[in-house]
């Protein structure tokens, strides 16, 4: 029997139908997923992802290299989208050819095939036709130029890391919301480890109460990251859950809760309801959490994935971007559609299956990779 903290149920005022919080401690997912974790096929890909390396022991991590071992891993994950879209523009632009109308509506269908968008593609096209007029040297030297330039200027006002302050009061809360499939849940055991590698104290709340394996992913990652992991049982309230994990993180001054949340279409109106439940309810013990709602989005969904993020902003306030699998899609160039046209910071890309593959985005290093690989 696993042993748990109990407290007086919480009075959510009708909010929220609350039930008594269960801290997994890390002894306790040991006994629960200890020798299963290892045999399971998750077991293995947690295994794969972290290899022997700690938290701790993350001083040498990826993140943390130079600005050129970035351009690389981005390159190695933006492989389908610039084989598309660069490799295309290579062919085009072979053997001097000229610069006129009909080049630059290839140019145009090069970028819609990867999901640039139309306001984006549009903008792009203009600078290059612009470009290239002004240019002195080889024309195909003045495409690359010109569109370096117009993709740095999508990007660069929207690379806006994610910064909590040192000194806190109160915990930070990070609400992570997404449809299913996104790697919501993985993002946030990946997070979590940045985080911890950062010194930073950290605890989980497992609201997707939705689906019971949801919950145990997120206590593996609890165990493999050394935190904390709120739960309840399959079903229960999500707001409940978040309540009760800020309601601990405040008592045991943990700095940061990185809360999980069911994961839902964008167009089931009753769910999204639910979310704003959940901000209403954790708002009852801090007025200003959520300090972030993090919106975790598909790369791989293309164009879907701008409509996802339209319909998330509006219903709870999105204040930040994770955007993942860049590295399985030739649809990457959505990410200049989705800074077009929401403006929203985008803090972390998903770049691989690891867990230090999980990278705050630089739209310098971005575009490097993109264009020269």
């Amino acid at each position: 029997m696993l042993s748990r903290r109990s407290r007086e149920p919480t009075d959510f005022s009708a909010e929220a139908n609350s039930t008594h919080g269960t801290i997994w401690r890390l002894s306790q997912v040991r006994a629960l997923t200890g020798k299963r974790l290892l045999q399971s096929d998750s077991g293995r890909k947690f295994q794969y992802m972290f290899g022997r390396q700690k938290p701790a022991d993350a001083g040498n991590d990826a993140s943390n290299k130079p600005a050129s071992g970035l351009v690389s891993r981005l390159g190695a994950a933006l492989g389908r989208t610039r084989g598309r879209l660069v490799q295309g523009l290579s062919r085009l632009l072979a053997g001097g050819a000229k610069i006129d109308d009909a080049l630059l509506d290839q140019i145009e269908e090069l970028l819609l095939s990867a999901d640039v968008g139309v306001a984006v593609t549009t903008r792009i096209v203009e600078g290059i036709r612009s470009g290239v007029k002004k240019a002195d040297g080889e024309a195909e030297d003045a495409v690359l130029r010109s569109l370096e330039k117009e993709m740095l200027a999508v990007l660069e006002p929207v690379a806006t890391p994610l910064e909590i302050p040192r000194k806190l009061s109160r915990p930070f809360v990070v609400l992570v919301v997404g449809v299913n499939g996104t790697g919501k849940t993985t993002s946030i055991g990946k997070l979590a480890y940045r985080l911890r590698s950062e010194g930073r104290s950290v605890m989980l709340a497992a609201g997707d109460t939705f689906r019971a394996a949801a919950i145990e992913q997120l206590k593996s990652w609890g165990e493999q990251n050394q935190v904390d992991v709120v739960a309840q049982h399959t079903g229960a309230d999500s707001a409940s859950v978040v309540y009760d994990a800020l309601h601990s993180a405040t008592s045991s001054r943990i700095e940061v809760v990185i809360a999980d949340t069911a994961g839902r279409l964008h167009t089931q109106i009753d769910l999204m309801e639910e979310l704003k439940k959940v901000r209403r309810v954790v708002s009852k013990l801090d007025p200003e959490a959520p300090h972030e709602v993090l919106l975790v989005l598909d790369a791989g969904t293309g164009q879907n994935a701008l409509a996802q993020a339209i319909q998330f902003h509006q219903a709870v306030g999105v204040s930040g971007l994770c955007i993942t699998k860049l590295d399985g899609t030739a649809k990457g160039g959505v990410i200049f559609a989705i800074a077009e046209s929401l403006g929203l910071p985008i803090r972390y890309i998903g770049v691989g299956e690891g867990v230090a593959d999980l990278k705050e985005f630089d739209a310098h290093a971005f575009v490097q990779a993109l264009l020269a690989g």
